[in-house]
């Protein structure tokens, strides 16, 4: 290869290098360029049109801004800015004025944000030791399960050792060791409050025996109150989140219940506040709260809808709400159907078992159940004692790994919690999600309760609202057979969305008011939006 062709070379290799990894080989003669680049002449008229525009400088800008036209022309772009500006905060004062003000939410406890659910048999919820006895371990194993039904609170017990009839030998803070120990309430009351329940306590003295409070002697006796408050003091110290008593109407001195209600203020605190809740057997509204008048008790809880015949008219069930609510004044209602040891299914007819669940949830008040009436579970026909709960479809319906005879419906049909559990259609689906809305949605939690007009006997109809949040119309039809019902009021629409129906056949969607067709039986929880 000649001399040449290895400059030739060399160069373009040069040129093809990262500029700053090319060789300093410049000479004197190139200075200024980049080593190793090729400078090409530019052709003839390049230069011009290569030449860069400058602009005008700071003096020449000046002179001009200066002008009449321009100086004119900025202040009206400034009037304009302010001009616009002001507009809108005009127009924003304007909204804020006329727009509705939000209603001041009323002051609530945990108590009136959803429902109650009793343990109260105890012995017939979960057995979990194989001794055919259910208990506070129990309990704790179906937590989760408790949880699901998106209730606030659990009664449990009485679980305090009672000798019936024998007060000298009943002791308020011992447990029954056949249910468990102290310990085991607190590891029950600590799983509970993972899962955001509230564990209340059964402390009914005398709950074996004839009467609740051992004789009408003992309430006065100074030393069966001192028995109590010490009771009351241990309990509230463990973390019990209150007390019930049973057979308040029992008790010569209302006062007694007073001075407890006292006691559970005292341990009451910010986000945990302790309940008295008073039961009694009256059925009359006017006596019932003027027991709750007379005992101070957080709530009172009766057997008030049992009045009710097996088969009421929609008529009966409208006046007999009417009345307890007014009865209760501005006093919080409690509602349930049966006794702490009574089930719903028993209570009622069975078609109606869907159409109270649904009532017990959309009225004003604290709703209260009983375990199994989730399921639609019955007391033993013709036999004695208690209903076990079904929780599957084992051999003894997974109460108990001990086996025995176990009452009510062994025939495979679906009143088990597991069978309910996969089925969008069960009762226990229904329980649920009634009791999620009686949670979350505010004209559901606390307001306002207006009955309408009814134009059909067997249709009880109801409206919940709450200022400007989403308004719930209730139908209820009690007949054995389809009802038809017009719903006309000021406050209503046209048509309204459906949110639930006891019907399992019933379809999602607007629904007339007009001409409303309700099944046999079936109760309709519709919704419809707020309009200013």
């Amino acid at each position: 290869m000649s001399q040449d062709t290895e400059v030739d070379m060399k160069e373009v290799e040069l040129n093809e290098m990262e500029p700053e990894k090319q060789p300093m080989t410049g000479s004197p003669g190139t200075l200024g360029e980049k080593n190793g680049m090729v400078k090409v002449p530019k052709e003839d008229g390049e230069a011009d049109a290569g030449t860069k525009f400058t602009g005008l400088s700071k003096e020449e800008l000046l002179q001009v801004a200066g002008t009449p036209g321009w100086v004119r022309t900025r202040w009206a772009l400034l009037i304009l800015f302010w001009l616009g500006w002001l507009g809108m905060l005009a127009g924003a004062i304007v909204i804020i004025v006329q727009a509705p003000r939000c209603k001041e939410l009323p002051p609530q406890e945990w108590w009136h944000k959803g429902g109650i659910y009793r343990i109260q048999a105890l012995e017939a919820f979960q057995d979990s030791n194989g001794d055919g006895i259910g208990d506070l371990a129990g309990v704790e194993q179906r937590i989760d399960y408790l949880s699901s039904l998106k209730v606030k609170g659990l009664v449990i017990g009485p679980i305090h050792i009672n000798t019936p009839d024998n007060l000298t030998s009943t002791d308020l803070q011992t447990v029954d060791p056949r249910l468990g120990t102290k310990e085991t309430v607190a590891k029950l009351l600590e799983a509970a409050k993972k899962k955001s329940l509230k564990v209340i306590l059964d402390l009914t003295p005398n709950y074996r025996g004839q009467m609740s409070w051992f004789s009408p002697e003992t309430p006065p006796n100074s030393d069966f109150q001192s028995k109590m408050k010490a009771a009351l003091k241990f309990w509230l110290e463990l973390g019990v989140a209150g007390i019930q008593m049973e057979g308040v109407e029992q008790l010569n001195d209302s006062q007694l219940l007073g001075e407890w209600k006292n006691l559970t203020s005292q341990y009451s605190s910010d986000g945990n506040a302790r309940v008295l809740i008073a039961w009694t057997g009256q059925q009359d509204s006017r006596q019932i709260f003027s027991l709750l008048n007379e005992t101070s008790a957080d709530l009172l809880v009766s057997p008030y809808l049992l009045r009710l015949e097996l088969e009421p008219t929609g008529q009966k069930v409208e006046n007999a709400i009417r009345a307890y609510i007014q009865a209760a004044g501005e006093k919080w209602p409690s509602w349930t159907v049966g006794g702490p040891r009574r089930h719903m299914a028993s209570l009622v007819k069975e078609r109606l078992l869907r159409l109270y669940h649904m009532l017990l949830f959309t009225l004003p008040g604290t709703p209260f159940t009983n375990y199994g009436d989730e399921i639609g579970l019955q007391e033993p026909p013709g036999q004695s004692g208690v209903s076990r709960m079904q929780w599957n479809n084992s051999a003894n319906f997974g109460f108990s790994s001990k086996f025995f005879p176990q009452g009510g419906d062994s025939s495979g049909r679906n009143f088990t919690v597991e069978a309910q559990s996969g089925n969008s259609s069960s009762l226990l689906s229904l329980f649920r999600h009634l009791s999620e809305l009686r949670g979350k949605e505010r004209s559901l939690l606390h307001g306002e309760f207006m009955m309408l007009p009814r134009l059909v006997q067997d249709v009880c109809v109801y409206l919940r609202s709450w200022d400007q949040n989403k308004r719930f119309l209730v139908v209820l039809n009690f007949a054995g057979t389809r009802s038809t019902v017009t719903i006309s009021h000021s406050l209503l629409p046209p048509e309204a969305t459906v949110e639930l129906s006891t019907d399992p056949q019933r379809q999602g969607g607007q629904l007339a008011l007009k001409d409303l067709t309700l099944e046999s039986s079936e109760g309709l929880l519709l919704h419809f939006p707020y309009v200013a």
